[in-house]
């Protein structure tokens, strides 16, 4: 039962409604099936009983499930198994969810008070909780890894169940869960709630006003209010951008739940809040894929050409990001929003799957010259996993929405719409992107008046163009981004529209020289080689400014592939769309030149390749920083450290005073010299001494050394340091309250006389 105060305008058919026709998203969805199926429930429901004091039927999956977030992947199996079910009506979805929730419900008796919870102490901490005890930082909360997200997985999962299989005992868990969640912070006074709240808690307030949505129960609406976080939320509703260094995906969440209460409230506080994050993000913070976000986190806005790493676009706040994208669309439809949902899904959902064995990806690396990564079937689990297990059963659930007077088809995804209260179906047919033609036809069972929206897109090369039953047809200006042909429709009409497509191009908003190419809504990649290969030279493209039509040339025979035509330095490439690039090192970042500047390049770059072959040649060990195996083979130890990615180069630090260590090779009766690589542009408190065996042998200070580019500073040894060893210790030992790093290289030389 909806609960409104806010009318919307648009609103999507229930998923039951719409079946995917043959299409790669069919695909992926019948992948993503098989995968489900191949789960087994008792092992995910493992540590559930066990903490409910219950003998475990199965034994614990690996990977996240191992560890403090455990419970997290049952929610979203429940959730992308009741959306399975509601895709395809396979009943053995619904079996499974049936199953899951009698053991839920046999767990959360067994506790008693409607606690139900995988979470490793997770009484302990929500004791504590209860009791005013809070120690919160981003990720932790009294000692447990975000415990309030892991609960919101849980509760979506239930909640899911009930709305689209029909599960009357999963709303009864669900209300007992949040009875318990009231019960647990009705104490809290305001500053104990934000303390709380610095702590990744997922959708907590999306859930629980869902849960009112559903019960009426105005406590619930209560307890959603409570979980909004002020230290941001506050801010997106003034209109400042406060998103530079925060974590992506704890923010979407929250965003997503205020949106849900305005819909529930009218409040028009929290419209503000979700409009202003939607622009911030996809219009100032977004790669061309539709993703966001490097090593997880926001950088400054409009600033994303150095920030190209392994770790780009976090799977799950694009899932997250179309999630908001359907709420604002509701209010409001206009192109804009379907647009990016259009290139989000089609350029980071659908791209994130393997096309043979279904596993997904963490993050979408946009680093030039690297490969995409992906989960194991038993033994990774992380979040992305979970939203991946969703991402690929919905793809039908945004390309129709409905309006008082009409329809709108937002995507152009072959599949059929049965629009039960009409008494009609609807059945898109095409090969988009592939071609530029789109067919809908019309069963009736009478005649019926409906205005039909169609989606202008941006990237469209001309007119779209359309043709009734043989005859062409006038489409006339609509919502934002819509055109719209209303009339009596009738069994067997036929409507074919023509979506004339282009190759285009879009910069970097702050380097007009490092471009994407796309046609249509399909991101293009370039093919690099196998990921075993050696990390390739990423080509540069020198186009006399001309448009990607002169040096892009169709390959023939081979749909949506191209060659660069003498383009292309030191070679040309051939380009595909991003989503069917796989198993292959890709760049989807250009970056542009003039031939001038190109041999000039060329020319540093050798010179470059000549010193590290030199630098090689001298070379006694080097650690690999921020490598998992080089650091545990050099013996990494430390205090307050971390590491990261920047600009394609992994680096480490340490905060506060902190320090870390590696065990280095020498030889024992040769002068060596210690090699160090830092970013030029580090500003800060960063003074750090570097020790070697407990020996001081230098004071660095970064502080802007050397701007906009990497730096070496070479340190030689005293050979009394070095006389009669084969290792020894080096150490960067921040200054009290200061940095030490980032470093992101470091060799050991054999001096060069």
């Amino acid at each position: 039962m909806q609960r409104l105060r806010v009318l919307l305008k648009v609103e999507p058919f229930p998923l039951s409604q719409v079946r995917l026709l043959d299409s790669p998203f069919k695909g992926a969805m019948e992948r993503n099936a098989r995968y489900l199926l191949a789960l087994e429930p008792d092992r995910l429901l493992h540590r559930f009983r066990l903490y409910a004091g219950l003998q475990p039927k199965a034994p614990l999956y690996g990977g996240w499930e191992t560890m403090g977030v455990s419970g997290h992947s049952l929610g979203h199996y429940l959730s992308a198994c009741s959306l399975q079910y509601a895709a395809s009506g396979e009943e053995e979805f619904r079996k499974r969810v049936r199953y899951i929730v009698g053991e839920l419900a046999e767990c959360q008796a067994k506790h008693g008070n409607g606690y139900v919870s995988a979470i490793p102490e997770g009484e302990r901490v929500f004791r504590e909780i209860a009791e005013g005890n809070i120690r919160a930082q981003p990720f932790d909360l009294n000692g447990a890894w975000v415990p309030w997200y892991t609960t919101h997985k849980v509760f979506a999962g239930l909640i899911d169940a009930y709305t689209l299989c029909g599960n009357e005992q999963s709303l009864d868990v669900a209300r007992k869960l949040a009875d318990w969640a009231y019960r647990t912070t009705e104490r809290l006074n305001e500053e104990q709630w934000q303390r709380m709240l610095a702590c990744e808690h997922g959708g907590m307030n999306e859930s629980l006003a869902n849960l009112y949505a559903l019960t009426g129960d105005e406590k619930y609406l209560e307890l959603a209010r409570k979980f909004y976080h002020r230290a941001v939320l506050d801010r997106l509703a003034n209109g400042e951008d406060c998103l530079p260094g925060l974590h992506a995906n704890t923010q979407i969440p929250k965003v997503i739940g205020v949106a849900r209460l305005y819909e529930l409230t009218g409040e028009r506080r929290y419209r503000r809040i979700a409009e202003f994050f939607w622009d911030r993000v996809v219009n100032h913070h977004s790669y061309v894929i539709g993703g966001h976000s490097d090593g997880e986190h926001f950088g400054p806005p409009d600033k994303l050409s150095d920030r190209l790493s392994t770790n780009t676009c976090e799977t799950c706040n694009t899932y997250n990001m179309l999630k908001l994208t359907r709420h604002l669309f509701s209010w409001q439809p206009k192109g804009e929003y379907t647009d990016f949902y259009e290139r989000a899904l089609f350029n980071h959902i659908l791209a994130s799957q393997h096309p043979e064995t279904g596993m997904v990806c963490y993050y979408l690396s946009l680093k030039p010259g690297h490969f995409k990564t992906y989960s194991t079937p038993f033994d990774s689990f992380w979040c992305c996993v979970g939203t991946g297990m969703e991402n690929h059963t919905k793809y039908a659930d945004t390309v129709y929405f409905r309006s008082a007077d009409g329809l709108w088809v937002n995507l152009f995804i072959p599949s059929e719409l049965r629009w039960q209260e009409k008494g009609c179906t609807v059945r898109m047919e095409t090969r988009f992107p592939e071609e530029d033609r789109v067919r809908l036809q019309f069963s009736c069972r009478e005649p019926v008046e409906i205005a039909l929206y169609l989606r202008e897109p941006y990237w469209k090369a001309k007119a779209i163009t359309a043709r009734l039953n043989g005859r062409s047809a006038r489409l006339s200006p609509a919502s934002q981004g819509y055109l719209v042909i209303s009339r009596r429709w009738q069994d067997g009409d036929r409507l074919e529209v023509i979506l004339p497509q282009r190759l285009h191009t879009q910069s970097m908003p702050d380097d007009p020289n490092m471009m994407a190419v796309l046609h249509g809504p399909a991101v293009l990649a370039g093919a690099l080689g196998k990921p075993e290969d050696p990390e390739p030279r990423v080509p540069v493209l020198v186009t006399a400014g001309k448009p990607p039509q002169a040096w892009l040339k169709p390959v023939r025979g081979q749909s949506l592939t191209w060659q660069t035509a003498a383009a292309g330095r030191p070679n040309d490439v051939r380009l595909i769309p991003f989503y069917r690039m796989h198993d292959q090192r890709y760049t989807v970042y250009w970056r542009v030149v003039s031939e001038t500047r190109w041999r000039e390049m060329d020319a540093a770059y050798r010179a470059e390749q000549e010193r590290l072959r030199a630098l090689d040649a001298r070379t006694v060990d080097m650690v690999q920083i921020g490598d998992e195996a080089s650091e545990r083979a050099h013996g990494l130890q430390g205090e307050r450290t971390s590491a990261g990615e920047f600009s394609g180069r992994r680096w480490r630090h340490a905060v506060d005073g902190g320090w870390f260590s590696y065990e280095m090779t020498v030889l024992p009766d040769l002068p060596v010299e210690l090699l160090c690589t830092y970013w030029g542009s580090d500003v800060g408190n960063r003074v750090f001494d570097i020790l070697v065996d407990g020996v001081k042998i230098a004071t660095q200070t970064l502080n802007n050394n050397a701007p906009g580019k990497f730096f070496d500073v070479t340190h030689l040894l005293p050979a009394e340091l070095t006389r009669g060893k084969t290792k020894i210790t080096v150490r960067w030992q921040a200054h009290p309250g200061a940095m030490a790093g980032g470093l992101f290289g470091c060799r050991l030389l054999r001096r060069d006389r």
